[in-house]
């Protein structure tokens, strides 16, 4: 039977507080195997923790995002070192750059991402990037920071397929999202055709980003086979065959 891994949820979001579990049986049905929901700032990598201790089939990130850069400090690094310690923590995000909204500032930004890479190399589990308007400094951090050395997912991949290609040069992963079934997507499909298809994941990153087939409604992991069909149509590939690789991606990278 088909397995689909939604890699970026956030079923952790108030979004989702009135009908959570209706929506986790959606994803079910509709063959979600497996759904990692991501915090963005302390609370929220709580209940991606609690909701990865609910249900069988959830697992956790835990970290800061860059909006919120200028709230880490030693509590909250304690705070999220001692969240990981769970067994269902599989990875440290999400953390990155935004220079799209520059919600705190571009120096604070990189001195919380590299104390992420730094955790998570402490912690020995791989990060989860976020990066928005950041490609240059997102890959020179990377790189200086040595995060090759635990894994690295960039998520909701907006950059280039040059880009996406040398990602997967060091290793990386690249995590494709509901953009790549936009009528508008150039560049997401652009790397959906060149990105290795061992190093491609897939995601909803809900409740934002809905596919096309569902826009203008909250999105939810039930959606992701959009995006797999989508990358499965533009690889000229079964659905089937998108899922395994993507899943089978996954699971070997968060050690599931």
């Amino acid at each position: 039977m088909m397995e689909l891994f939604d890699s970026h949820a956030h079923l952790n979001n108030e979004k989702f507080a009135e009908d959570l579990h209706e929506t986790v049986l959606r994803a079910e049905a509709n063959q979600v195997a497996y759904i990692l929901n991501v915090g963005w700032d302390i609370e929220s990598s709580k209940k991606a923790v609690e909701l990865a201790q609910q249900y069988p089939n959830q697992y956790a990130a835990v970290g800061i995002h860059p909006h919120d850069a200028d709230t880490y400090n030693l509590e909250a690094e304690k705070i999220l070192e001692n969240l990981a310690a769970n067994k269902k923590v599989v990875a440290i995000g999400e953390t990155g750059l935004d220079y799209y909204r520059n919600l705190s500032p571009r120096e604070v930004q990189k001195e919380a991402f590299k104390k992420h890479i730094s955790l998570a190399k402490k912690l020995n589990k791989p990060l989860i990037i976020h990066d928005r308007d950041a490609h240059l400094h997102i890959m020179e951090i990377l790189k200086e920071e040595q995060a090759s050395d635990v894994g690295v997912v960039l998520h909701c991949f907006s950059g280039s397929p040059q880009m996406a290609l040398e990602c997967a040069r060091m290793g990386w992963h690249i995590s494709l999202a509901g953009p790549v079934t936009y009528p508008n997507a150039v560049k997401p499909v652009q790397v959906a055709q060149v990105v290795p298809i061992e190093k491609l994941f897939i995601e909803t990153d809900c409740p934002y980003l809905s596919p096309q087939a569902v826009r203008g409604k909250r999105n939810e992991p039930a959606h992701v086979k959009y995006v797999a069909e989508k990358i499965a149509q533009i690889r000229e590939k079964s659905i089937e065959e998108i899922a395994y690789h993507t899943t089978e991606n996954a699971k070997r990278f968060f050690k599931i």
